[in-house]
């Protein structure tokens, strides 16, 4: 009987959405429509006595599907620059719809007479509670449907995708702690108010934190799985064992999957295949989670309930239309955004569906289920027929369909952190024509490495950058206070830079602090970079505290660079998310690109939902941009839209002799929940990696080291006292073969 009643359920469902679709109707208004007739209010079909909770099991699948699918539509990137719109509109929309719809419902339970047996008015306060938390939720989906179907664009639009994006979330956010409130009204009705505060802080806490430990585990199983299938099976497995755990622990499962999704999302490797491969299998499990919420509507509850369904219908309208006002005008958002914003936020769906069910599981709230049910899917389907032409109609009233779309859908990639891979490196024999360092060269391109064996390519990679900057390299060794270094200093460094028909400066800087050093020479000498070579024998911890330092403190940009293989320039890759990526990589990218033939490749990612327009547009964006450029680079432009970034990288470096990417700076908890996709690469891909650090800074935002003047004044001396002994080389002077 289960099979027949899941068989009917999906054919019925999908029956239904087309020809809600025939009306220009969201499919859930369908699938609602057939389980309302195929419930008690109907045929019968699907009933307790037939099916009993035999498909409550799909509602769990379903559930963890939405939350983390929600998950996925918060990327801190594409919200940044709405923060300020965000904060107040989200928060104002989420307390006006919780606030208009659980007053509207407790004083209409007064007014009204409305009973349930043995019920007080704390009882009711509760239910007034639940209601206004569930009343926050909105449908992304619908929303998003007619925006893709205005083809919309302005900022109304920008504003509308990215506070729907985020609106669910703030709505699981609020049902927890509504949720946790109601725990503490009806089970420990003595302890004072802090304590319900205090509870729901902990319960949102410990259901983030299980959200990121379930994200960690599902990226160790990205990292081994490579098929869909194998991603779909593990994916699901994952997901209801969170689910499962977050009940056994009190915790709300939607925010732990939320989380867990929110997360993947962020990673600076932006692998979403987990996401792309649950998609799959989420049409048949929608169809029967919506329509098994449509046969749960009985229009004899209806008719009891009516009044308070019409009534959390009209407060969710006017508290969502009136947060929005309040939000934007505090945000100061742009007219057209105060006045429809709201109207556009209407449709209401999964998630309220997916909280009502939720409440169904919970012992002590279950018997608030039975009267919510009805109260909430009447305020639904209201919401589905009513939200799409609200929607439309704001869109059209702002004047902003029609337009063309084209996103900015990237990641920041960020931190410092780099994997060492093996020791194999060897660098040819420099085989181009002798470089001629210009008379009036100025300033210098600072170079330090602790290995001679990367001696020689760091100070081929620094000698390229100073005949690009028209400077000087100059080879920097740290050594101990009272010390002049070994006379074999700096032998293999000069011998390339010679043999490249340039003069190498050099510069012994006295200290038991080889970053600190390094920044002092770097700061004393006006340096145009500064190039660090990545040890190739595994010292990483230190090596990431050193680059932090040096990228920290100095007020030009930082090279880093992992070599591995055999130096070659020839066919260069640069890696980029995102416009300002190249801009602040471009004088280095230009610097290699200067001496001999180069095959340049600019690999533009974005998301593998891109559009055809959207990569066009895309291309000639970064074509028009280079025209713009001095130098005038020629190059193959490659947009490329990726699930996984880290593998489109790894399959695009097969034929390049260098990777070069940028990465900015992350806070340690950044870092730590996003990791680095320099960090991946470096790992992954067995290329020598230029990775460039502070580009495009402003020179004066820098830190100011600490005793900086007294540091060059030693540093001057000791070299001084250099050039009166026996040393190979002289400090700032051209040196002899």
């Amino acid at each position: 009987m289960v099979t027949l009643g899941i068989a009917i359920l999906l054919a019925a469902g999908l029956a239904a959405s087309k020809i809600a679709q025939r009306f220009r109707l969201p499919s859930v208004t369908g699938y609602i429509l057939a389980g309302l007739l195929l419930g008690p209010t109907g045929l019968g079909f699907i009933t307790d006595e037939r099916v009993g909770h035999n498909l409550a099991h799909f509602t769990q699948i379903a559930l963890m599907l939405i939350a983390f699918g929600i998950g996925e539509h918060i990327e801190i990137k594409k919200l940044r620059q709405h923060t300020r719109s965000l904060k107040w509109i989200g928060l104002c929309e989420a307390a006006g719809a919780c606030l208009t719809v659980s007053i509207l419902i407790f004083v209409t339970i007064q007014l009204t007479g409305f009973t349930v047996d043995n019920w007080t008015n704390r009882n009711y306060l509760v239910l007034s509670l639940l209601l206004g938390a569930i009343g926050v939720a909105t449908a992304p989906a619908a929303t998003l449907l007619v925006i893709r179907e205005l083809k919309a664009k302005g900022p109304l639009t920008s504003t509308l995708m990215a506070i729907v994006a985020i609106d669910d979330g703030i709505a699981i956010m609020f049902f927890g702690l509504v949720v946790s409130i109601a725990h503490q009204l009806l089970g420990q009705s003595g302890d004072p108010a802090l304590w319900a505060v205090g509870a729901s802080i902990m319960e949102i806490v410990g259901s983030i934190l299980l959200g990121l430990l379930t994200a960690a585990v599902l990226i160790v199983v990205l990292d081994r799985l490579e098929q869909f299938g194998e991603l779909m099976t593990a994916g699901l497995a994952i997901l209801l064992l969170l689910g499962e755990i977050a009940l056994a622990l009190h915790l709300s499962p939607l925010l732990a999957g939320m989380t867990a999704g929110f997360t993947l999302v962020n990673k600076a490797e932006r692998d979403v295949r987990i996401f792309r491969a649950l998609n799959r299998f989420e049409p048949p499990i929608y169809v029967l989670f919506f329509t098994l919420a449509g046969s749960h509507l009985d229009i004899n509850s209806l008719r009891t309930a009516g009044v308070l369904g019409i009534v959390y219908f009209l407060g969710t309208v006017s508290g969502k239309i009136a947060g929005v006002n309040l939000g934007a005008f505090i945000a100061n958002s742009p007219p057209l955004v105060r006045k429809y914003l709201g109207f556009a936020m209407l449709p209401q769906a999964g998630v309220a569906i997916g909280l009502i069910f939720l409440l169904s599981s919970d012992e002590r709230l279950a018997p608030y289920a039975t009267v919510i049910t009805p109260v909430v899917l009447t305020g639904v389907f209201l919401s589905e027929l009513i939200g799409p032409i609200s929607a439309r109609f704001a869109l059209t009233s702002a004047g902003e369909t029609g337009a063309d779309t084209s996103g900015d859908e990237n990641l920041e990639m960020r931190g410092a952190a780099i994997c060492a891979l093996d020791d194999t490196f060897r660098i040819i024999p420099w085989k181009w024509q002798k470089l001629k360092m210009e008379p009036d060269a100025t300033g210098y391109v600072v170079f330090h490495t602790e290995e001679p064996a990367a001696a020689r390519g760091l100070a081929r990679t620094a000698t390229i950058l100073a005949s690009h900057y028209r400077a000087q390299p100059m080879a920097v060794h740290v050594v101990p206070v009272e010390q002049h270094g070994p006379h074999h200093l700096f032998l293999e460094e000069h011998a390339e830079v010679h043999h490249m028909g340039y003069s190498l400066a050099t510069e012994l800087v006295p200290g038991p602090d080889i970053a600190a050093g390094i920044v002092a020479a770097v700061e004393c000498n006006d340096a145009r970079a500064v190039v660090l070579g990545y040890p190739m024998k595994k010292a990483a911890e230190k090596f990431r505290k050193l680059l932090d330092t040096v990228a920290n403190y100095v007020r030009c940009p930082v090279l880093m660079v992992r070599f591995y293989g055999e130096l070659h320039t020839e066919n260069i890759l640069v890696v980029f998310t995102e416009i300002d990526e190249l801009a602040a990589m471009y004088e280095i990218i230009a610097a290699l690109d200067s001496i001999g033939e180069h095959k340049l490749r600019l690999m533009y990612l974005v998301p593998s939902d891109a559009e055809e327009k959207e990569i066009r547009f895309l291309e000639k964006e970064v074509a028009n941009w280079l025209e713009k450029q001095s130098n005038g680079l020629r190059a193959t432009i490659l947009v490329s839209p990726v699930d996984s970034r880290l593998d489109a990288i790894e399959d695009a470096a097969e034929d390049a002799d260098v990777v070069v990417m940028t990465a900015g700076e992350a806070s340690g908890v950044e870092r730590i929940l996003f990791g680095s996709l320099v960090d991946s690469v470096a790992v992954k891909v067995r290329k020598t990696l230029i990775v460039v650090y502070n580009a495009g800074k402003d020179r004066n935002a820098q830190q100011k080291f600490e005793n900086l003047e007294a540091m060059c004044a030693i540093i001057d001396k000791t070299n001084a006292t250099r050039n009166n002994t026996p040393a190979i080389v002289t400090s700032k002077q051209e040196e002899k073969p």
